[in-house]
């Protein structure tokens, strides 16, 4: 069963939540920087991430399953503006309620979608992710940010990545190709344990624990593009004959009866 929206948007709300956050938002800059005029998507609870780049994205959409639910974003009443907007500009819906397995996008559409809180609470991990395959653009990528089988974060039911399905880094290369993806890069973050008060420490934490227990982070972050391959058109087959030196003999002429020596083909 699914953690609700609104426990979602609680728990990002709250101190830990806000280092979480800030540590998984740190990677995703790192890998797709400001996502300048790129078409951008959300599937699962990625409004916390989706913040940074809508004022340079082209598009951003936010799609939530149905059996979590939606909430409005980007948020009207938000005192916050993000980096690049103004408070004049006109707010519209950016989020939608979806079937993770059946997205109400056109194929090819997407140059960047994020995946967070999507699979570990999903009925059909492998069906989501051919789904995003097929919105996804030819030059595309996707990163899948699910919790560590190995980390603190997935056994602790104080946060929702303490709930649904863990994976290890292998199960989630095995899922995406799969779905006909490929795996090319690959990421930790979540050193922190699960706790408010190490909070003033997270950075010194984070930047300890890549370096002496890498495999005990909380996340795992793996990027994936779409497998694409040149076809090659299938030839006809067509009779040819072929004359092999020295099988025709030289026949006399009937009108000279001199010999006559047939030209090779």
């Amino acid at each position: 069963m699914r953690r609700d929206v609104l426990e979602l948007r609680q728990f990002y709300a709250s101190p830990l939540g806000k280092i979480a956050r800030q540590m998984v938002a740190r990677k995703l800059g790192q890998a797709w920087g400001d996502g300048n005029g790129l078409d951008m998507l959300g599937l699962g609870y990625a409004t916390p991430f989706l913040d940074s780049f809508r004022s340079k994205a082209r598009r951003t959409v936010a799609a939530m399953p149905a059996a979590q639910g939606v909430e409005v974003w980007p948020n009207p009443l938000a005192t916050s503006v993000p980096q690049g907007e103004t408070s004049e500009r006109p707010v519209r819906g950016l989020s939608c309620l979806a079937d993770e397995r059946a997205l109400p996008h056109p194929n090819a559409v997407f140059d960047r979608i994020l995946m967070i809180h999507a699979l570990e609470e999903s009925d059909d991990p492998l069906g989501a992710m051919r789904e995003v395959g097929r919105v996804m653009a030819p030059s595309g990528r996707v990163i899948i940010v699910a919790a560590n089988r190995r980390g603190a974060w997935a056994n602790s039911e104080a946060t929702p990545f303490g709930h649904g399905r863990p994976f290890t880094r292998s199960q989630l290369e095995r899922l995406v190709r799969e779905a006909g993806l490929e795996p090319t890069a690959w990421s930790r973050a979540l050193y922190l344990p699960p706790v408010t008060w190490l909070g003033p420490w997270a950075e010194a934490v984070e930047q300890a624990g890549a370096r002496l227990w890498p495999g005990l982070s909380g996340l795992i972050l793996l990027e994936a593009v779409k497998q694409t391959f040149a076809v090659k058109p299938r030839g006809h087959g067509v009779r040819v004959r072929v004359t092999v030196p020295g099988t025709l003999q030289p026949l006399p002429s009937p009108s000279t009866g001199r010999d006559r020596v047939t030209r090779p083909l």
